[in-house]
């Protein structure tokens, strides 16, 4: 065996355990967190209305519009980049 082939074994070998840590970007944590705020925000505004019998309009109407325009702009993000790639 000479040192061409080793090396390529090599290289096969590093990238085959490179494809098995995969790590989330910043972008894709930070969906997660986006995902996960508008959940609790919902279930904890669902539980205040019932126990108040009030619902805080504008404030639902900000926290939806805010995050509801940064996951947006998140997926825009990422087709601009997934587009950029081909």
């Amino acid at each position: 065996m000479n040192d061409l082939e080793r090396l390529q074994k090599k290289l096969i070998k590093r990238n085959g355990e490179a494809k098995k840590e995969k790590k989330f970007s910043a972008l894709d944590k930070y969906l997660i967190f986006s995902f996960t705020c508008l959940i609790v925000f919902t279930v904890v505004m669902i539980i205040v209305q019932t126990i108040t019998g009030m619902t805080q309009d504008t404030l639902i109407t900000c926290f939806f519009s805010a995050f509801g325009g940064e996951l947006l702009l998140c997926a825009m993000i990422k087709r601009l980049k997934l587009k950029k790639e081909e």
